[in-house]
C-alpha cells in the first residue's frame, strides 16, 4: 500500500510518499508544476525543495496548475490563488463566471487536487498505485471544511483517507524519532499559524511508537499571504495611492515584488525590489529593512497574535503538569517562519538552542506519513460543541455547551439534555449540533496624517456542523408534543473515531428513538 501525504496550502502545496527504496519520506517533483527554493541558507543544489504553488488558471481551451499558471497572473478574472484560504472560511467569496461556467472556490481546490492526484498516479516510477491519503488541514479547521476533503476523496475512488492538524503533523514527524520527547512546533504559512506541542511514547525494548499524545493547540487566522498585502499597503500609503488608482492587475504585481522583498530580508537586513508597469509607463521601487518589516508586524498586531498563541499553548501544558522548561524542541515549519522578527519573538520565549528551523516547506507532509506508524494518536476537540436551542419567549437562539473545547476523546457526557417541544403539536425535535469557536481579529484604522492604529480583539462564532453530508439527528414524535412538558432525553459521545454520537429517548413512551446515531465526523 502506497500512502501519500498531501499538504495543501494557501501558497505552495506539498504531496510526499514513502521512498520505497530508502524508506525515508520523499517530496515529489511534478514536472511543469514544481518551482524550488532551497532548504536552508547556503544550501546547495542538491538541497533543492520542490513545492507546487496553490495556483489555477482558467483559460479559453484549458486549465493551467502551479508554477504554469503563474505567468497567466495578469489576467486576473482567470487566475486564481490563495483559494485554500476562502476555501476554509465560513463566508467565501462569490463564485466567477468565465466563458458559462461558475468557479467556486471549492471548484478550483477540486480541480486543483485532483489535477495532482492524476499527475501522481502517472508517474513511471511509482510502481504501486495510491491506495492511502493523508489530508493535513489547519489546527482550527471547522468540520464543513474536513467534509469537502471526505467528499473529494470519495470522488476520486481512495478508500482510505486521513485528516491531521498541519502543526501535529510535523510534530509527529520529529518526535516519532525520540519516543518520550515533548516537540513544539509552530507551523507559519501562507494562510494560517498553527502551534501542536506533542509527545510519544515507545513500547519498552522496541523501537517503534505506538502512542503520540497531543497536549495543547492554538491557531490564527493569519500568514504570509496578509504580510505582502501589509507590504503593499504600507508602500502606497507612502507614495499617496490608493489600490483601485493602481488596478487590480497592479495590486497584484506589487504582491508578487512584496512577497520577493519579503524574502529577501530572510537573508539581508534590507532590500530592494521594483516593478515596472509597461502599460502605464510608470515604474514602482519598493525598499524595505528588517527593522521596517518588524514594525508594520506590530503594528498590524501580527506579532501580538503569535504571542497570545504561544501563551495559549504554554498555559494549556502548565494545566497539564508541563512547564515551559519540559519541551525540549521547538521546531520552525512553514515559509512565514524564515522572517526573522518571528524567529526572534519565539527564541525569546524558549532559548536559542531550542528553537530549529529544519525542513520549512516539508516537514509538514513528511510527518503525515508517520500515522501508519502509530497505534494510537490522542488528541482533544480544537472546539467546543453546543447544541442551538431555539427559545418561543425571547424568540431567540440559546446555545447549549455538549463537550468543551480541549476535552479528550473518547468521551460521554453523564447526565442527558432534557428537551421539550418549541410548539403546541410539534411532531418533530431537530437537534442543530455546531462548533463554536474564538476568532481574533486585528481591527486597523488610519489618522488624517495617515498613522496606523491597530487593537486585537476576540469573538466567538457559531457554526453549524449541519452539511449536505450531514443531517441533523431528527427525534419523531408519535404522539406529537405538547408545549411546557419535558419529551425526550439524548445522551451525547464521541467515539475513538472522532465521531459525535446522540441517543434519544422518548420520555412519554419509554421508546429510543436514535440509537448513538452519527451527527458529524469531529475535527
Amino acid at each position: 500500500m502506497t500512502v501519500v501525504a498531501i499538504d495543501f496550502g494557501t501558497s505552495n502545496t506539498v504531496v510526499s510518499i514513502i521512498d520505497p527504496d530508502t524508506k525515508k519520506p520523499t517530496t515529489l517533483r511534478f514536472e511543469g508544476l514544481s518551482r524550488f527554493f532551497y532548504s536552508s541558507y547556503g544550501a546547495t543544489a542538491e538541497d533543492l525543495v520542490y513545492v507546487i504553488p496553490s495556483l489555477v488558471f482558467v483559460g479559453s481551451d484549458r486549465l493551467l496548475f502551479g508554477e504554469a499558471a503563474r505567468v497567466q497572473s495578469r489576467q486576473k478574472e482567470r487566475f486564481f490563488q490563495a483559494f485554500k484560504r476562502d476555501l476554509a472560511a465560513d463566508y467565501q467569496p462569490l463564485p466567477r463566471q468565465i466563458d458559462g461556467k461558475s468557479y467556486s472556490s471549492q471548484t478550483i481546490s477540486e480541480l486543483f487536487l485532483k489535477h495532482l492526484w492524476q499527475q501522481l498516479e502517472q508517474i513511471p516510477n511509482l510502481s504501486i498505485k495510491p491506495s492511502s491519503v493523508v489530508f493535513t488541514v489547519p489546527v482550527g479547521a471547522f468540520e464543513r471544511y474536513l467534509d469537502w476533503f471526505r467528499d473529494l476523496a470519495e470522488n476520486l475512488g481512495i478508500p482510505d483517507v486521513r485528516i491531521v492538524d498541519e502543526s501535529t503533523a510535523a510534530a509527529l514527524g520529529y518526535s516519532i524519532k525520540r519516543p518520550g520527547s515533548l516537540v513544539l512546533v509552530v507551523d507559519f504559512g501562507g494562510g494560517t499559524l498553527d502551534l501542536s506541542l506533542v509527545r510519544t511514547a515507545g513500547v519498552k525494548g522496541e523501537q517503534k511508537v505506538f502512542k503520540a499524545e497531543v497536549l495543547a493547540k492554538s491557531d490564527a487566522y493569519i500568514g504570509g499571504i496578509d504580510i505582502d498585502a501589509w507590504i503593499v499597503e504600507d508602500y502606497l500609503q507612502k507614495i499617496g495611492l490608493s489600490r483601485s488608482e493602481i488596478g487590480e492587475v497592479g495590486w497584484q504585481k506589487l504582491l508578487e515584488v512584496a512577497e520577493r522583498l519579503k524574502i529577501n530580508l530572510s537573508q539581508v537586513e534590507s532590500a530592494k525590489e521594483s516593478w515596472f508597469d509597461d502599460e502605464n509607463f510608470i515604474a514602482y521601487e519598493l525598499e524595505l529593512n528588517r527593522q521596517q518589516l518588524e514594525e508594520i508586524l506590530e503594528s498590524r498586531q501580527l506579532l501580538e497574535q503569535l504571542r497570545q498563541c504561544l501563551d495559549e499553548v504554554l498555559a494549556s501544558a502548565y494545566s497539564k503538569g508541563i512547564s515551559k522548561t519540559d519541551i525540549e524542541l521547538v521546531t520552525l515549519v512553514g515559509g512565514s517562519c524564515l522572517i526573522p522578527a518571528v524567529q526572534q519573538l519565539i527564541i525569546s520565549y524558549f532559548g536559542k538552542s531550542k528553537v530549529k528551523l529544519d525542513l520549512p516547506f516539508e516537514a509538514v507532509a513528511h510527518g503525515a506519513l508517520v500515522l501508519n506508524s502509530l497505534m494510537e494518536v490522542e488528541d482533544y476537540l480544537r472546539h467546543s460543541y453546543a447544541l442551538r436551542l431555539w427559545e418561543p419567549y425571547t424568540k431567540s437562539f440559546s446555545y447549549f455547551t455538549i463537550f468543551e473545547k480541549g476535552t479528550k476523546y473518547p468521551c460521554k457526557r453523564q447526565e442527558p439534555l432534557i428537551l421539550q417541544v418549541a410548539n403546541e403539536g410539534q411532531e418533530e425535535i431537530r437537534l442543530d449540533i455546531g462548533e463554536v469557536a474564538e476568532i481574533s481579529q486585528a481591527e486597523v484604522t488610519y489618522d488624517a496624517q495617515g498613522k496606523i492604529t491597530s487593537r486585537l480583539h476576540k469573538q466567538s462564532e457559531y457554526r453549524s456542523l449541519e452539511t449536505h453530508r450531514q443531517e441533523v439527528c431528527v427525534a419523531h414524535l408519535n404522539p406529537p408534543g405538547r408545549t411546557n412538558i419535558d419529551r425526550i432525553a439524548v445522551w451525547f459521545e464521541v467515539d475513538e473515531q472522532r465521531s459525535l454520537l446522540a441517543t434519544v429517548k422518548d420520555l412519554l413512551t419509554g421508546k429510543i428513538l436514535v440509537e448513538k446515531g452519527a451527527l458529524a465526523k469531529l475535527q
